[in-house]
């Protein structure tokens, strides 16, 4: 049963910003139509926008999507879904030093070349 409630809060979790994206758009949506249809009416001599209704809309819109995005990233990384270019930079190794070049080491590895 606690399983059950947990699924259940995690789909409420997404859900609501899901909702809130959706209304968002609407809200911005609605204002652009009705400022078009403002536009068109001949009775109407300066139609204004609905900036306030706009700007709502696009809050809301950004944050839902924002936070649906944000979960799939983070669960993406939990289970290493992700591409190389998100993941964490892990540093690399340092290299060996070089040994100096003398005249015993260059003729052995050019006789071990040749062998081979």
């Amino acid at each position: 049963m606690k399983l059950l409630i947990q699924r259940l809060i995690a789909i409420l979790l997404l859900v609501i910003p899901g909702i809130a994206a959706a209304y968002g758009f609407l809200l911005m949506k609605d204002a652009i139509y009705d400022y078009f249809v403002k536009i068109g009416d001949i009775n109407v001599t300066s139609p204004d926008f609905a900036w306030g209704m706009f700007i709502g809309g696009a809050i809301l819109f950004l944050l839902g999507i924002g936070f649906i995005g944000g979960w799939i990233f983070f669960r993406d990384r939990k289970h290493n879904y992700l591409s190389s270019r998100f993941r964490p930079k892990t540093p690399r190794p340092p290299r060996p030093p070089k040994l100096p070049q003398t005249e015993d080491n260059s003729a052995k590895e050019n006789h071990i070349s040749d062998q081979s």
